[in-house]
């Protein structure tokens, strides 16, 4: 469908498109979830022949009366924010079950209602996909792509070019750019203003209205704040609960948990799970999930760093560095099905990211901010990769070290180091 005709915007082509019409053509129907704003809407009406917004005030009332209506049309049919009517969920799951024909409908959704019955039955009908916000590479006005995360999974080598080097303030502004892609155009100074006011409306509006919310709009904000300052880390809700006890003296361990759990719902918190291999030592492997926002630029505009103090706070920027990198490895993995995981075990040996496929292939990236650092990173990459035992796990497929400001190149021992900004799918 053409978006410009319908909407008046044109559609700027994501990574998940090949993913959708693939899940289309396997599926009845595909479900698009994702935090708001992120794109769902126009990636869907991208591949959709015909449309309903349910948050319409006119649809609302066709809702009470003639629900099943809403499934009348072209397809494959867009239902857009179907948790405005869980009920639909059924009538789509009927219908899908009257053919045999695939690519039947879209569901899209901002927001994970709780799992209860209904919802189960979708299994074996729908297909789910997460559409997270726009990588670098989609950011880009000119994206340079020079190292394919696909082409590494199967061996190939990038080119060497030790002349890309970017500039730190390239990479700040990189972080600070938003991937919804209503906020990409604009400003730094414009995009900050938004996601301050992205922020307010989650802990006002968002929130409440998916689950009772007994604290202030400000216990929230703090919350989101404290979340910012950890991500990429293994922060425990002792740590959050801490922080957040300076606005709220009184709030536990269990409301934090209770609120980062409706954060996820939202989609605006994401875990990054461990990797449990099989080790050649005794060591232990830690199991607890590394937590991010759902786009860096949100964390920064939650801690107020803009480019100043970014620039005077190295720590800060290297922790919003390595979850951009996280972000978009999950974004650029998706088209080959792989998960992105960190491992860190008892020894405190870390890998920042492992890129797992569903055949059993996996790579190791270590994420470092600067250039000069590249000696550094691939030395810790191997030696943890040594711990590994991979008579039972293979071998990686390769051995990246993604860095902030340095070249693209490939060491001797054959591990890839290359910028973030040089990375696409």
């Amino acid at each position: 469908m053409d978006t410009s005709l319908e909407l008046g915007r044109d559609y700027r082509p994501r990574v998940i498109d090949r993913v959708l019409q693939h899940s289309l053509e396997a599926a009845g129907a595909v479900v698009i979830e994702g935090a708001r704003a992120s794109g769902k809407t126009m990636t869907a009406l991208n591949a959709a022949h015909s449309y309903e917004f349910l948050d319409a005030p006119e649809i609302q009332q066709l809702l009470q009366v003639a629900p099943r209506s809403l499934l009348e049309g072209t397809r494959p049919r867009l239902l857009d924010e179907w948790q405005i009517a869980p009920e639909l969920w059924n009538l789509v799951r009927r219908a899908v079950d009257a053919t045999a024909e695939p690519g039947q409908f879209i569901l899209t959704g901002s927001a994970l209602p709780a799992d209860d019955v209904t919802r189960h039955t979708g299994a074996g009908r729908f297909l789910r996909l997460r559409q997270r916000t726009m990588s670098w590479w989609e950011k880009l006005e000119s994206p340079i792509g020079s190292v394919s995360l696909a082409a590494l999974f199967e061996g190939k080598l990038p080119a060497v070019d030790l002349a890309a080097a970017p500039s730190l303030d390239s990479v700040i502004d990189g972080i600070l750019r938003p991937g919804f892609p209503a906020m990409v155009p604009l400003t730094l100074t414009q995009s900050e203003a938004r996601l301050r006011g992205y922020i307010d409306d989650l802990t006002r509006t968002d929130l409440p209205r998916l689950a009772e919310v007994r604290h202030e709009p400000t216990v929230i904000r703090q919350l989101i704040a404290a979340l910012a300052r950890s991500v990429a880390s293994e922060v425990t809700y002792k740590t959050l609960t801490a922080d957040v006890q300076v606005v709220a003296p009184r709030i536990n361990e269990a409301t934090i948990s209770n609120y980062v759990n409706l954060l996820q719902r939202l989609f605006i918190v994401e875990g990054q799970q461990p990797w449990a291999p099989a080790l050649r030592s005794r060591a232990r492997v830690r199991t607890s999930p590394k937590l991010h926002l759902v786009d860096p630029a949100l964390a920064a505009a939650a801690l107020g760093a803009g480019p100043e103090q970014l620039r005077r706070d190295l720590k800060t920027l290297g922790v919003l560095f390595e979850s951009a990198v996280t972000h978009d490895l999950s974004v650029l993995a998706s088209p080959l099905e792989g998960e992105v995981l960190h491992y860190r075990d008892s020894n405190n040996r870390e890998i920042d990211a492992i890129i797992s496929l569903p055949d059993g292939r996996w790579g190791a990236v270590e994420i470092k901010l600067g250039g000069m650092q590249v000696t550094a990173g691939a030395r810790a990459l191997e030696a943890v990769v040594a711990q590994i035992d991979t008579d039972q796990m293979g071998e990686p497929v390769f051995r990246l070290v993604l860095t902030g400001t340095g070249p693209t190149f490939v060491t001797e021992n054959g591990i890839v180091t290359a910028p973030l900004s040089a990375l696409a799918p």
